[in-house]
């Protein structure tokens, strides 16, 4: 787990390409690390395989190149850099799990007074997951989203870069078309989950009656008291198999 909050601007050294999946290793003066820890890089989590005389060496999948901006990055291109969070350490951003969702393109930057305010277009897809004064993280730097506009397409959300992020990260030197990893907050990924699952329940709404014409109670989506639940639980699981749940 991360808290948004970058350590360090390390560089990508080097790129080896291996069929779809990649050998990156990064310049860093992070440490001591240590073998098997993870570390935060543009808001991508990954695993320390090797440590060098000038940093770490990580192995990225087909899906993390696939999904995160690492896939077109080269040699030379600078980082966020923040390792895992100890447990009880200080959570000073919010809860950032290094899974990117998808890109950001910014669409405008300018000044606004010493900070700078920052417009981005996110896929239609990501729409449900962001809201006015919530957590996302963009190239793994926690920030507090200010505005969200809808679009038939996609979402329009505005962010402030104070003084401080734009001096201690690279977000203020994006321009508009460069592209960021953005990650969503974790809680309204479960919360979306929760609601995508519930739909599929269909619980026995207030009011419904008995066939004695006794007032029925409400009901959990979970629980099952005869062959029209059974039907509909059977339904709940398929929906948990096809979403990854075993």
């Amino acid at each position: 787990m991360f808290t948004g909050l970058v350590e360090e601007i390390g560089r990508i050294a080097r790129i080896e390409r291996r069929g779809p999946s990649a050998r990156i290793t990064i310049a860093t003066h992070l440490g001591p690390l240590t073998l098997g820890e993870s570390v935060a890089v543009d808001g991508v989590c990954l695993t320390v395989d090797q440590i060098v005389a000038s940093g770490f060496e990580a192995d990225a999948s087909v899906e993390t190149l696939a999904r995160s901006t690492l896939g077109a990055r080269a040699a030379g291109h600078r980082v966020h850099l923040e390792r895992a969070t100890p447990l009880g350490g200080r959570m000073g951003g919010h809860i950032v799990g290094g899974h990117v969702d998808g890109p950001g393109r910014v669409t405008e930057v300018r000044p606004l007074g010493e900070a700078w305010r920052l417009e981005l277009y996110l896929e239609r897809e990501l729409a449900p997951y962001v809201a006015a004064k919530g957590s996302i993280a963009l190239d793994g730097v926690s920030l507090t989203l200010n505005g969200v506009d809808d679009r038939p397409d996609g979402v329009l959300v505005d962010l402030v870069l104070v003084p401080h992020t734009v001096g201690s990260t690279k977000l203020g030197s994006l321009r508009p078309g460069d592209t960021v990893n953005v990650e969503v907050d974790v809680l309204a990924r479960y919360v979306a989950r929760q609601l995508a699952v519930g739909s599929v329940a269909h619980p026995h709404p207030a009011g419904d009656k008995h066939h004695d014409g006794r007032a029925q109670s409400p009901q959990s989506p979970w629980k099952s008291s005869g062959a029209g639940d059974e039907e509909r639980d059977e339904r709940i699981l398929r929906k948990l198999r096809e979403g990854g749940f075993a």
